[in-house]
């Protein structure tokens, strides 16, 4: 079965061949040359049609601030030639934090974060020309379940799921997160959207995706309180997140969020799914919700699916991983971006940025052409080949297109250094840096 699903596509015919045989109606294109295409947010101008997801590189200092490998990526990205640079997860409190290297914001080091976003404009206008701008915007989080900040897990759950709590050993009386502190973190994410402000970035994503505290609030059916049960009281804290934000940073600051549109995960424990077949996505309250954000204000989404530690295959479907996925990784591209035209479709001027592209590797950039040409999608990102590939972006638009031999090739090398509590990056295309910390870390090669 391995065997089957591992990438040996030679040209884009063949591509399109086996997305035809798993059923699949993707639109792929030769007009690359659509990705340049400006899309204009809240009267700021992103300069083309691609992206930088936020990709966490684990590189901080232990203050929470930007490290030197943390500078490297966004210097590598900036010279990249996205046009919006969506800047990885950074905690709003210190013990939301996924590992003890985690960014963290606050008002003793933000004047760090203040430097890396004025080297990036300025390495952007230097190789692009002064009137090159991308957009910059910061995800704000809160890991949850996840969070790690002294190196061992200290999960802090906004509601019991069965299939999470198994996955990592929680007791059927593991305390969940009361009322009383999610209302207070809602004023934690106000007070670091205003530093992320005083840095320079030119917005935030109020995290709710890949099941990190504000994505499993959405997802809480069974949670007493306010904060659950209801669609109102699962929705609670976003829409309060992000109106009190609004409020604070003025009408020319991006608030945005990058959110989960289908979890993967049986209901009542998963987000966007279909209640009879789980492994079908119900966009039906993801839509609402996008709705509602919408008339607050909100034009720019960014859309992602699954969990990274529960079923990686959903948002990074993969040739060689910890586990054979129970289907091929081109059903798991077509999940993500089916999905995701539904609400672009439904939203026609909410600007949604679209995920599950690296897979792909060079035919990647037909993929994203295609539904940009056909409105499925205003804005393509790229997460795993931002590590691999940094100036895709580049070469896209100026030399013809993406490179065989500098492409992401899906391997979760990456993730495995992360898991193993390194400082990650690509170990294949970026071997210099990243090579030795996956020795180090006794995984081979």
């Amino acid at each position: 079965m391995l065997n089957s699903m591992e990438f040996n596509f030679k040209t884009l015919e063949e591509v399109v061949e086996c997305s035809c045989k798993f059923g699949l109606e993707l639109d792929f294109s030769e007009n690359i040359g659509v990705l340049g295409r400006k899309v204009v947010i809240n009267g700021r101008e992103i300069p083309n049609s691609l992206a930088f997801h936020p990709m966490e590189g684990c590189d901080g200092n232990a203050d929470g601030s930007p490290g030197e490998l943390t500078k490297r990526r966004y210097e590598r990205f900036s010279r990249g030639g996205a046009g919006l640079i969506w800047f990885e997860a950074v905690a709003v409190v210190p013990e939301g934090r996924g590992n003890p290297r985690h960014l963290w914001i606050h008002k003793d080091n933000v004047s760090e974060y203040e430097k890396l976003v004025l080297s990036m404009r300025q390495i952007s206008q230097e190789e692009y020309g002064k009137n090159f701008n991308p957009v910059i915007i910061m995800q704000l989080t809160h890991a949850g379940r996840y969070s790690k900040p002294n190196g061992k897990p200290e999960p802090i759950i906004a509601s019991h799921n069965p299939y999470l709590d198994a996955a990592q050993n929680l007791a059927p009386d593991y305390p969940v997160v009361t009322d009383n502190y999610i209302e207070k973190l809602e004023e934690k994410f106000v007070e670091a959207a205003l530093l992320a402000k005083k840095a320079g970035f030119d917005g935030v994503d109020i995290k709710a995706c890949h099941r990190y505290l504000n994505s499993e609030l959405l997802s809480s059916f069974e949670r007493e309180g306010k904060y659950g049960g209801s669609f109102e009281g699962r929705t609670r804290f976003i829409m309060n997140v992000t109106r009190k934000v609004r409020e604070a940073v003025g009408k020319d600051f991006i608030v945005t969020t990058r959110m989960n549109a289908y979890d993967g995960i049986q209901w009542p424990y998963g987000w966007g799914v279909d209640k009879e077949d789980y492994t079908k996505y119900d966009l039906s309250e993801p839509l609402k919700l996008i709705k509602m954000l919408y008339d607050d204000g909100m034009r720019l989404i960014n859309i992602t699916m699954g969990n990274p530690y529960y079923n990686p295959h959903v948002n990074r479907p993969f040739d060689v991983g910890a586990y054979v996925p129970p289907e091929h990784p081109i059903q798991g591209v077509g999940r993500i971006v089916s999905g995701t035209a539904i609400l672009q479709k439904a939203l026609p001027d909410m600007a949604i940025v679209g995920s599950g592209y690296s897979w792909l590797r060079q035919f990647s950039q037909n993929l994203a052409a295609g539904n940009v040409e056909k409105g499925n999608v205003k804005i393509v990102g790229f997460g795993r080949m931002s590590f691999a590939y940094p100036d895709f972006a580049r070469d896209i638009l100026q030399n013809g297109g993406l490179k065989k031999n500098k492409c992401c090739i899906s391997c979760s090398k990456c993730t495995a250094i992360m898991r193993g509590g390194g400082t990650t990056g690509c170990v294949i295309r970026d071997s210099e840096v990243y090579l030795p910390i996956f020795r180090k870390l006794g995984m081979g090669m």
